[in-house]
């Protein structure tokens, strides 16, 4: 069977007679792969010459790119991809590109060649995070930004962000990355301390998002209820949760869109605390429900 499949990508049948995969144009495998997903291609380049050529074509490769690539790479400096191919523009763009002072990363999805985004909590306006009293900065491996806010003790809180990017045309979910209780590692084991958790449990958190183009999602939460929650169980301390705010619809890269979105529990009857803020993840809806089981609708 392997020495069969061999010939056939040598071109030869194996009874020295016949066509074989290697006798295909190359320009008709290219029209193939423009149906086929990056890694899908990257498999078959291994075939043999006309494959491997048309796995190298820019033409197949640009139809894997959004049609406003060129926004995430003037991001980059010039001399970053100003010489490269469309397939390697491709693999450029699948990993993070930082920007905004490191603050926000923005890169494509490997598999749909999609635009995904992350803001760190640096990234976010806070309120009281300047006092040490109430916040503190804690690195950390388990932040694609290794570093997180802990929140210790506050009446008042309240994030808030702002983005303006050219998306392509796509439905987006954002959602808050967050993480109740405070974690370290003790003897190369993860621990948890909730020391400060409190309050989360009383009122819920509000979260909301605004575009310019007049959409808008609310919803509430309470981040430390004793319902049985399908992903966490019977509670939500000691694991990171992506927490769903809504989704928003983008028909074109121009004008660019510009979404603010917030969390607030600005109830000051009681205090709240004990809790980490990551980061905000803005991914095509589709592909974050395929990809982050960890959202909470």
């Amino acid at each position: 069977m392997g020495a069969s499949l061999s010939n056939l990508a040598d071109g030869s049948s194996g009874l020295g007679s016949g066509p074989g995969l290697g006798d295909i144009p190359e320009s008709c495998v290219a029209c193939v792969f423009l149906n086929l997903t990056p890694p899908e291609i990257c498999n078959l380049a291994r075939l043999n010459r006309a494959f491997r050529g048309a796995a190298s074509s820019d033409s197949v490769w640009e139809s894997k790119l959004p049609a406003n690539y060129q926004d995430l790479l003037d991001l980059l400096p010039p001399e970053r991809y100003k010489s490269l191919s469309k397939k390697d523009i491709f693999a450029l763009l699948c990993r993070p590109v930082p920007f905004d002072d490191g603050t926000k990363e923005v890169w494509l999805d490997r598999v749909t060649g999609r635009v995904c985004m992350a803001i760190s909590a640096r990234g976010l306006a806070i309120t009281g995070i300047e006092d040490r009293r109430y916040w503190n900065w804690i690195p950390t491996e388990e932040s694609r930004f290794n570093l997180v806010a802990y929140l210790q003790q506050i009446w008042w809180f309240e994030v808030d962000g702002v983005i303006k990017f050219p998306f392509p045309a796509d439905s987006y979910t954002l959602s808050f990355r967050l993480h109740l209780g405070r974690f370290s590692k003790r003897l190369g084991r993860r621990v948890c301390s909730f020391e400060h958790t409190h309050g989360w449990g009383i009122k819920p958190v509000r979260f909301e998002l605004f575009t310019t183009d007049g959409q808008q999602a609310l919803c509430e939460c309470c981040l430390d209820d004793t319902e049985h929650d399908e992903i966490n169980g019977y509670h939500k301390r000691g694991c990171w949760i992506d927490y769903k705010v809504g989704e928003f619809i983008v028909t074109d890269s121009d004008p660019v869109t510009e979404v603010r979105f917030s969390m607030k529990q600005i109830d000051c009857t009681h205090s709240k605390g004990g809790l980490c803020v990551d980061s905000v993840f803005i991914i095509p809806s589709d592909l974050k429900d395929r990809k982050r089981g960890g959202v909470l609708k």
